[in-house]
């Protein structure tokens, strides 16, 4: 039997995302996973963990996720996604790290939407939704 790529892994970790039901991410975690957000320099360990932080992170209602693409190789991936809960919007880039078709490590960037700077809007265009 071949292991499914990190490409195949990420698709499927953004499926069982989409069920609202958390623990079943951990069909696709490793024993030794870890989720790192390195922009508030924080380290999620362990599926269990893992769960319980998106159940317990404040939403409106079920989250939505809208996988724009998923690039890598067998070990690695990275996606890009739309993460809504009807209310707020959030974009989240997340390199995922892969072995024995099980992801044993996240890294994660959530950017905040800015503005753009207005010395330079003579050489650019708004991008379309």
């Amino acid at each position: 039997m071949t292991t499914p790529s990190a490409i195949a892994i990420a698709h499927e970790f953004w499926s069982l995302m989409a069920t609202n039901e958390f623990d079943q991410v951990s069909k696709v975690l490793a024993n030794e996973f870890i989720l790192d957000y390195p922009q508030t320099m924080e380290r999620i360990r362990g599926a269990e963990r893992f769960a319980q932080f998106n159940r317990e992170y404040p939403a409106h209602g079920p989250w939505q996720f809208t996988v724009h693409r998923v690039i890598g190789s067998e070990t690695e991936s990275v996606s890009d996604v739309t993460v809504t809960d009807g209310v707020i919007t959030g974009h989240a880039i997340s390199f995922f790290f892969v072995a024995n078709g099980l992801i044993t490590h996240i890294i994660e960037y959530w950017p905040d939407l800015t503005k753009p700077a207005w010395d330079r809007k003579h050489l650019t265009e708004p991008l379309e939704d």
